[in-house]
Parts: structure tokens; sequence; C-alpha cells
């Protein structure tokens, strides 16, 4: 191997590099989306922290009713959407497809489900916010109609790359088996 400044090899006018080999491209992408995924399950983790930590406080009474709002029934099934999470990292190691599958239909059960069903719970109180100016449970002093529709727009999207990056990263999964299969 030359170094930068020293002398190039002996017969090489440095167009010789075409013929080495290069990380074939399902191997590319499988690490990109493995990172692009890894950051949204942080994400919707510390989503989910959010809400275990509001439902913690406001079941245990740590703060005022006035300051933390008594949790709206979505959040308790959202509480499970860890679960998806914890099977998509366990995926990753050995490029399990099951995992990865079962990491993509939980989310849709566990996650997308929880979210769909909380915007319809918390719809009649936005109404009520919206036209009338009045809302009756509240987060540190805002709205708490408003914050956790903030949450779910959040979640949904995160969620919806997170299935979006999956789906692309198991077509991917699934080529580099086809070719291993061909030989």
């Amino acid at each position: 191997m030359a170094s930068r400044a020293g002398p190039r090899a002996a017969g090489t006018d440095g167009s010789d590099f075409r013929h080495r080999e290069r990380v074939a491209e399902h191997y590319q992408m499988s690490v990109s989306l493995k990172y692009e995924i890894k950051k949204l399950i942080y994400i919707q983790v510390a989503l989910w922290l959010l809400v275990a930590t509001q439902m913690c406080v406001a079941h245990f009474k740590m703060l005022p009713h006035d300051q933390v709002a008594m949790p709206y029934q979505w959040e308790y099934p959202y509480l499970l959407s860890i679960i998806p999470s914890l099977f998509g990292l366990l995926s990753f190691p050995r490029n399990n497809i099951s995992y990865l599958v079962l990491s993509m239909i939980s989310t849709g059960l566990f996650s997308v489900a929880p979210l769909i069903y909380g915007s319809m719970e918390m719809f009649p109180m936005a109404q009520q916010l919206y036209r009338h100016g009045k809302a009756y449970r509240f987060i540190f002093g805002f709205s708490a109609v408003s914050v956790m529709y903030l949450l779910v727009v959040i979640a949904v999207q995160v969620h919806g790359w997170q299935l979006y990056y999956s789906k692309k990263l198991l077509d991917s999964w699934f080529t580099s088996t086809q070719e291993k299969k061909k030989k």
C-alpha cells in the first residue's frame, strides 16, 4: 500500500481500481436501513418513556391532578408498543427475518392501533376545545388533548417510517437470501 506522498507502485498509472471487489448494494442498504430503524426505535422509546412517566405520575399522584391529568384509555395498550421495538432490535445482529416480520406485525397491533383508537377517543374533547375553548384535563398548564394529539402525530410518523424502512430492509434481506440460494 503506497503512502500519499510516496512513490506509486511500478507498472500502474492508478487506473487499476475498477477490478477491485466492492460491497454488494443490498449489504450497504441493509446497514443504512438498520441505522435508520435504530434511530426511529430510540425515538419511539423516548415517546414510550414520556407516556409511561405521565401515567406513573398520574396514578401515583406524585403531582396534583391539575398539573398532570389521568391517562386516556388508549395509553394503556400503547405501553405494549415497546415489544415491537425489542423484536426489531433483536432481528438486527443475525438478520433474523422472523423477528423483523414479528416486529412489523406487532407494530401495527400494539403501536398503530392504539394511536388510531386514541385519536378517536380524544376527538370529542378536541372538538370541544376548538369550538368552545374549554379544556378539563391539563398537563403542566397545557390542554391534555393538545399535548396528546401532538404525541399521536409524532408517534404515527415514527411508526410509519419504521414500518416503511422495515419493509425495505426485509426486501433487502430477501434479495441477499435469494442470491445465496442461486449459488
